[in-house]
């Protein structure tokens, strides 16, 4: 679909104002530094751009940190069990994240010689790497001169073109408009953008008066910016219930197994649960035990909301053998998805 009439994004204002007020964050490199001639390490921003999918900057400064700490390059994270990325990657969410993530370390290191290809055409072959994610390393790391389309932007382009239709309808379009506007500066511009979605033109609120894309903004105009993006109408999402039984033998250890490698959580550490259904039937306890219920965990997931009620029981280890026994004090560093520490918080467990 044709965008309504506006005058073209004006990357110079946008680069000026990036200039002056770039944010400071631990896989970014300045725009000062780039003008010394220090380029981005193009794992950094792969890791970091994995990571900020589905997920804020706030949430995964700590993470990255933690990540490159531990394994610096991207040799060290192919090298690594899968297993050792999956447990640092508890709390992030989206764990099929995860598993691409060192998927693609893998293949990069395998196929490529530890290097990243330097174009998104080349990126997008590599696991887990799809339009976006190559677009913004190649942008960044390389400055090819491509739109970086990122859900900042979605929100900035929809009001400064006064999208009358959701985002979605006009994807194609909006891409089309910013790949126009990338200059040269084409990692700065991407970086830009983004910085300016997130602080200036942000969900709730916009800072008119100080955005370089001030003139031509079809919202400001109007008077009302945060009218857009014009909201899709949504699915009421489904609702799946079941059981979740925290069992705990005589030492006060408690029984963990690993979810099947694919699927919901796939690889990922848990307690056993029930079968999930559109409505809760009768726990089917998985051992003998004096169980006790201890209350309800809600849990809300991309394409329904979960609701488990959470039961305990202390029991003997005789026939729990596909799993293992945890002391409480090592649960932190098991492999525990956000739902499954719910559920062990929910029963007395941190």
């Amino acid at each position: 679909m044709p965008l309504a009439h506006s005058q073209p994004l004006d990357s110079t204002s946008v680069l000026a104002w990036y200039d002056r007020h770039a944010r400071d964050l631990p896989w970014r490199v300045s725009p000062a530094d780039r003008r010394q001639g220090i380029r981005p390490d193009p794992y950094r921003v792969w890791l970091s751009e994995v990571m900020l999918q589905q997920t804020t900057v706030a949430a995964v400064k700590a993470y990255f940190v933690r990540f490159t700490t531990l394994w610096p390059s991207v040799q060290d994270l192919a090298a690594t069990p899968l297993d050792n990325v999956l447990r640092e990657w508890a709390g992030l969410g989206y764990y099929a994240r995860a598993r691409n993530l060192h998927a693609c370390a893998r293949a990069v290191v395998a196929e490529h010689g530890g290097v990243f290809p330097d174009s998104a055409a080349g990126l997008q072959n590599l696991p887990g790497i799809g339009a976006y994610t190559s677009a913004a390393i190649a942008a960044i790391c390389f400055d090819e001169r491509v739109a970086v389309l990122d859900g900042n932007l979605d929100r900035v382009l929809a009001r400064y073109y006064a999208l009358d239709v959701p985002v979605r309808e006009a994807k194609d379009a909006l891409r089309g408009a910013l790949q126009l506007a990338v200059p040269e500066r084409a990692g700065d511009f991407a970086q830009a953008m983004m910085d300016l979605g997130a602080t200036i033109c942000a969900p709730r609120a916009a800072m008119c008066l100080v955005c370089p894309l001030h003139d031509g903004c079809k919202a400001r105009e109007q008077g009302e910016p945060t009218r857009y993006p014009v909201k899709p109408v949504k699915a009421e999402r489904p609702v799946r219930k079941g059981h979740a039984f925290v069992m705990r033998d005589a030492a006060g250890d408690v029984y963990l197994q690993s979810r099947p490698g694919k699927g919901l959580l796939a690889s990922m550490t848990e307690v056993p649960t029930s079968d999930l259904g559109e409505k809760l039937g009768e726990p089917d306890f998985p051992a003998e035990g004096d169980w006790r219920r201890h209350g309800q965990v809600i849990h809300v997931f991309t394409h329904f909301r979960l609701e488990l009620e959470v039961w305990s029981a202390l029991v003997a280890p005789d026939g729990l053998d596909a799993g293992w026994w945890a002391p409480p004090g090592a649960l932190k560093g098991e492999a525990l998805p956000t739902l499954f520490r719910k559920v062990l918080a929910e029963a007395g467990l941190s």
